[in-house]
């Protein structure tokens, strides 16, 4: 058996994380082995469900078990979960940001949410832009939510769309109803909602935030566990220069950032398919390089974009270029938060940091 559990490690090593160069057992990934039989169980800490990268990883654990005679069982490691503290049970929290408003940060955020969902995730939405709170519409959510009770404690039940829990103070105050709130009040609310939820067992929470930098960013940079913030800006240097404002206040909380989205890049005219750079060109590449954090893709400006955020039905949910270049979009976040947590686990594995928050 000590024969089979070497040899089986053996394979094991011959698996490469493709971001670290270097291979799991080394970087820590694979944190427990068992032999059952004519089966392998091993524990593997990967930590961004249904990322492409990590499901390539899985596979080639799968296949390199096989290759030493062995049937593949994979399990997550153990307390993937946290059990205390703010959103016990949400294994990721993604802040979705812009340092200037009207650039589709909630678009994006939505749009986020709802792939992936539908990459198999599970999934809650918390729209903490408290003073335009979009996010209701723009999936549909015409439901309040539910109150469950459970002896003395009250449960907020989200409603569900496209197989995402979304939570909103839109959908706490009146259609019409004007949200008027100081600084110590949206503290306050936002803080309630981190308590008062029932989010239950998610792998991603989206927040989506207001944009600039103000009393709710701080709250929820302060009060929340958050892996990392995706910023949304348009091509143009009005928005870059606010985003690059508010990747500073990100740095400042020793919250990492996942990457820079450029969103209404290019118009193709649907009358001659002639492509037009309406907001500038490269801004979000630029700042990304700038600033030294990956670009995760440019969005294109699309009449079904705004149609799909209307109607209340996500475009990424659509087939055609723009749906896929949401998809394409969402794949790259799931990476992004699987690798930074990879880094830090290779971290403490290697004794060699990586990262730097």
């Amino acid at each position: 058996m000590t024969t089979d559990r070497a040899t089986l490690l053996d394979a094991l090593s011959d698996v490469i994380d493709p971001d670290l160069d270097d291979d799991i057992v080394s970087t820590g990934l694979v944190t427990d082995v068992e032999l059952v039989g004519e089966t392998a169980q091993v524990e593997l800490d990967l930590g961004a469900p249904f990322a492409p990268t990590e499901a390539s990883i899985a596979a080639d654990v799968r296949d390199a078990i096989r290759s030493v005679g062995f049937d593949p069982n994979l399990q997550a490691t153990r307390g993937e979960h946290r059990d205390d503290g703010a959103l016990p049970g949400v294994k990721n929290v993604i802040a979705v940001a812009s340092g200037k408003g009207g650039v589709g940060k909630s678009t994006v955020a939505t749009n986020l949410a709802a792939g992936l969902a539908e990459r198999g995730a599970r999934v809650g939405i918390l729209d903490a832009d408290v003073y335009g709170p979009n996010v209701p519409r723009m999936l549909g959510v015409d439901d309040d939510p539910t109150v469950s009770h459970d002896g003395d404690t009250d449960r907020i039940i989200p409603p569900m769309a496209y197989d995402v829990s979304v939570m909103s103070v839109g959908l706490l105050v009146g259609e019409e109803e004007p949200v008027v709130w100081r600084g110590p009040m949206a503290h306050n609310v936002l803080s309630d909602l981190f308590e008062d939820v029932a989010w239950g067992g998610l792998d991603y929470l989206v927040v989506d935030l207001p944009p600039g930098t103000g009393d709710v960013q701080l709250t929820i940079l302060q009060g929340l566990p958050v892996t990392g913030a995706v910023v949304v800006t348009t091509p143009q240097d009005v928005a870059t220069d606010d985003t690059r404002r508010a990747m500073q206040m990100f740095a400042e909380y020793r919250t990492s950032v996942l990457g820079v989205v450029e969103n209404m890049s290019t118009f193709v005219c649907p009358d001659c398919d002639s492509t037009h750079d309406l907001f500038g060109e490269g801004g979000g590449q630029r700042l990304a390089d700038d600033v030294d954090v990956p670009h995760l893709g440019d969005l294109p400006l699309d009449p079904a974009v705004r149609s799909g955020a209307d109607g209340g039905r996500p475009v990424v949910l659509e087939s055609g270029e723009t749906g896929q270049a949401f998809r394409d979009l969402t794949g790259r976040v799931a990476d992004s938060v699987g690798l930074l947590g990879r880094l830090k686990r290779a971290d403490v594995a290697t004794g060699s940091p990586r990262v730097s928050n």
